[in-house]
């Protein structure tokens, strides 16, 4: 039977976790499968005007109203996954690890409150799979050299990146079984045969 699981695909920039969502959005498009995609900051019309409040260049809001406009973003999100949840394919673009990673292991913000939001808009919507995309520095950099446009959160020092990755890769080791690592610094044709093996186990 067909499932309609919600994927996510989290990572620091630069670790191909965008590349690889549009690939399986390219796959499932073959395959005629039912699917939505969406990404945060961003997916409903209203989440993408709060993401280019918080990624706009010379925006400088402190982590508490980041957190909050990020929380925001997503609560404008949560009607459009629940139209859609055991009818379509939900494909996320960073979700709750992020913000958990960003704004916990990497600014500090009390995991508590985090937790508590997050409980509050999800109830009971859960999350089936993650892809977790690791990258090392010298790709990273590398791979943000090349972008025409950088925003706000492109341009922070490793160290800060560095930390976030490290908390995903705590949050992944709490429930190993729902998430699978890629690792970006390979070929990215295995990482893509991997990934859509994977999708398709899952559907």
């Amino acid at each position: 039977m067909f499932k309609k699981p919600i994927i996510v695909f989290e990572g620091i920039e630069g670790s191909g976790k965008s590349f690889h969502i549009n690939n399986v959005t390219n796959y499932l498009k073959k395959r005629n499968k039912p699917f939505i995609k969406i990404r945060e900051p961003g997916g409903s019309i209203n989440s993408e005007k709060i993401r280019k409040l918080i990624l706009k260049k010379n925006s400088n809001f402190n982590c508490n109203t980041d957190l909050l406009l990020y929380m925001a973003a997503r609560s404008e999100n949560i009607n459009l996954i629940k139209k859609n949840i055991g009818k379509k394919i939900i494909l996320i673009d960073r979700f709750v690890d992020s913000t958990i990673a960003y704004q916990h292991y990497g600014m500090g913000i009390n995991i508590e409150l985090i937790n508590n939001i997050n409980k509050f808009l999800l109830k009971n919507i859960k999350i089936n799979f993650t892809f977790l995309n690791l990258v090392s520095q010298k790709n990273m950099s590398l791979r943000l050299s090349k972008r025409r446009n950088l925003n706000r959160y492109d341009k922070f020092k490793y160290s800060f990146y560095k930390k976030i990755q490290n908390g995903f890769i705590k949050i992944q080791k709490k429930t190993p079984n729902k998430y699978m690592k890629i690792n970006s610094d390979l070929n990215v044709s295995i990482n893509k045969k991997l990934i859509i093996s994977k999708v398709e186990e899952l559907i």
